[in-house]
């Protein structure tokens, strides 16, 4: 078969992994599709996703039937079956690629109760459960990066769990988040405990920045602000990625990886394109770089394969994504106020996710039950 773009864009050290799962995904063959022609070796998920995918069809139906007759009530237990059994497979579909790449990929993720994102002891129990109950080395348990949220990355990374940070917009709580995860680690290693089969991903949103920032440069109107539309994300990102590279080297982070600590990559989330305006795939051309990953809709995925531009631009124009800073604040855009602004709406739209993927829950328990 002919190299793909998707798979040119591996060989520069950047991972594929899509942001969808469902049964009919796995059990149609299109997982193992998109393996073997899209270059994909990990997957992530979220109760959006989990939601469309349960309402839709009835490839849900027989589970369900099944925990209804044992006798299970509760929605959000009902689901957590339910998208268990699928991070379950999917980890045993990807587990070839963990093996073969030493635990580098081949990783599913599956979200924490977005409902617990300021809560710290909840969402460590929660995350530990979930590993128990997954029980796969190749599983990333997503916490979100709420300040909570990042105790409770640590106090899994000290246990040996691997952890999917996400929901980050801030170059702040990006900082932030390596930190959670080295003092995880240094406090795992000492513990006396193995660091080897730890692993994490800083999930960065990229589109959403520009959204937020492009509304407020509009709302200014200047010709100075709207020059400054579709530019904050890709440095947001690129700022990131240097941070990354400073972070995981020096005497203390040669201290981890000489006891077999692996780094945090950045992951670059949310990066289908929102603005028509723009290139659809700017979020994947722009942010291609070593050690990274990108997670991507499956309309993102078709539009690279037909006319992305592989080429290593992740380290291109870093003076210019500093000076942009300042150049946002001069045309009256607060950076921090965009960031927090983003964590907060983030954690706030997972949560109505949730809620409305339990709606979806209990309106299948009401069909079935009455079938």
């Amino acid at each position: 078969m002919e190299k793909s773009r998707l798979h040119a864009l591996s060989e520069l050290g950047q991972s594929v992994w899509i942001d969808y799962l469902s049964r009919d995904l796995i059990e149609g063959g299109d997982l193992e599709r998109l393996m073997r022609e899209d270059a994909i070796v990990g997957v992530t998920s979220n109760p959006t996703i989990f939601q469309k995918a349960i309402a839709a069809g009835e490839a849900y139906d027989t589970q369900l039937s099944e925990i209804l007759a044992a006798g299970e009530t509760d929605p959000t237990e009902i689901f957590l079956q339910l998208a268990v059994r699928d991070v379950q497979a999917a980890c045993d579909l990807l587990r070839a690629v963990w093996d073969q790449g030493k635990g580098q990929d081949g990783y599913v993720s599956l979200e924490v109760d977005p409902t617990l994102a300021y809560e710290r002891e909840e969402t460590y129990e929660q995350a530990m459960r979930f590993h128990a109950w997954v029980d796969r080395p190749n599983l990333l348990v997503k916490i979100p990066a709420t300040k909570p949220g990042l105790g409770a990355v640590e106090d899994c990374i000290a246990q040996g769990k691997s952890i999917n940070i996400t929901l980050i917009f801030s170059l702040q709580r990006y900082r932030e988040v390596v930190e959670a995860y080295i003092r995880g680690l240094e406090r795992l290693v000492a513990a006396g405990g193995d660091p080897t089969r730890v692993a994490s991903v800083a999930s960065f949103f990229v589109s959403r920045v520009d959204t937020e920032a492009d509304t407020r440069l509009e709302a200014i109107g200047t010709d100075e602000a709207l020059a400054l539309r579709g530019k904050l994300a890709i440095a947001n990102a690129k700022l990131a990625y240097q941070h990354y590279k400073q972070a995981f080297s020096g005497e203390r982070w040669e201290f981890l990886a000489g006891k077999g600590a692996t780094r945090q990559r950045c992951l670059w989330a949310s990066t289908s394109t929102k603005n028509p305006e723009y290139r659809d795939v700017i979020y994947v051309e722009e942010l291609i770089g070593p050690e990274t990953v990108n997670t991507m809709p499956d309309e993102t995925i078709i539009a690279f394969q037909d006319h992305g531009k592989v080429q290593p631009t992740l380290e291109q124009g870093i003076d210019e994504a500093e000076a942009l800073l300042g150049e946002l604040e001069r045309a009256g855009v607060d950076y921090d106020d965009v960031v927090l602004r983003l964590e907060e709406e983030g954690v706030q739209k997972f949560a109505d996710s949730f809620e409305e993927l339990l709606d979806g829950v209990r309106s299948k328990r009401g069909e079935l039950a009455a079938a």
